[in-house]
């Protein structure tokens, strides 16, 4: 590689965190947002890369526009989804992090994100997240600042509304993750009621792949009935569980006898688990299968 091209490879690696951190925001699939991200490399080594004053700036617009062109043709194949959506689950959460948004991983943001329109998110995630001003907004979006600025308060409101006010501590959240896998193995449905929150809701997304309930399940007694269904249906194909942060949350990485793996993560309020959040489609979940260095094994 000649030496200005080099140069090219090396501003452009610099940023590649930034951008596959908005791609996966944007577009809810490591996956896609890698191929997102791959394809503005290209397009970064076709433009005249010395005229450009601000690399992040410019490159974060490419990548923002493309996961636009991206939505328009695939938006389709969310709404016409089998069940209940969820984000790709992503392990690496401080790589793909914003700088001052700690939890902007977490599932029940993602899902809030998924909600907006492609240019409210755009809008929202460019500004607010990744501190583009609204001229540079505009540019990207083809659209006034005014109007960009609209698009964004809206998002933001809903983004607001989703967060929950207070959470409780990384130790808390993972002894309550640890309480749950034991009393689900165990079948202990006493001790799971005190773990769940009355309005508790599961969510499974298995995209049509595999079977899983097509709606989210809600309520403390529903949510206990299915774990206990699953538990006497599954716990002789699994293997072993091993403790992961996913998406930022406390969960599990299981892995079938088959070879297989699911995902499970939690979600917390006032002391008590109030989402699940389950991930069983296989094309999610290709870059999760065990490796033999993998440590923090519960075995069953």
């Amino acid at each position: 590689m000649e030496a200005p091209q080099q140069g090219e490879a090396a501003v452009f690696e610099a940023q590649r965190r930034h951008l596959t951190g908005l791609a996966y925001r944007m577009l809810g699939s490591l996956a896609e947002a890698q191929d997102v991200v791959q394809e503005a490399y290209l397009r970064w080594h076709q433009a005249d890369c010395e005229r450009v004053a601000n690399p992040r700036a410019y490159l974060s617009r490419t990548v923002a526009r493309l996961c636009l062109d991206h939505l328009k043709s695939g938006r389709a194949r969310h709404e016409h989804y089998v069940g209940p959506w969820l984000p790709e689950p992503v392990l690496d959460h401080a790589a793909l992090a914003a700088e001052d948004y700690a939890d902007d991983l977490s599932v029940a943001l993602m899902l809030t994100l998924e909600r907006l329109s492609p240019l409210e998110r755009a809008s929202f995630l460019l500004h607010d997240v990744f501190d583009l001003d609204f001229d540079e907004v505009a540019e990207a979006l083809s659209r006034s600042p005014a109007s960009c600025r609209q698009l964004a308060t809206r998002a933001r409101v809903h983004v607001r509304a989703s967060r929950p006010r207070f959470r409780p501590s990384q130790q808390e959240c993972e002894r309550l993750a640890a309480a749950f896998a034991a009393a689900a193995q165990s079948g202990d449905t006493h001790a799971l009621a005190e773990l769940l929150a009355e309005d508790v809701t599961w969510y499974t997304d298995a995209g049509g792949k595999v079977p899983g309930p097509l709606r989210p399940v809600t309520g403390r007694d529903k949510v206990i009935r299915l774990i206990s269904g699953l538990t006497k249906k599954g716990i002789r194909g699994i293997r072993a569980a091993r403790t992961a942060r996913i998406n930022g949350l406390p969960g599990f990485i299981i892995e079938r006898d088959s070879g297989d793996v699911f995902t499970m993560a939690f979600d917390f309020r006032d002391g008590l688990i109030a989402n699940i959040y389950q991930v069983i489609n296989p094309d999610k979940l290709r870059h999760l299968r065990p490796r033999p260095q993998d440590s923090n094994t519960l075995e069953r």
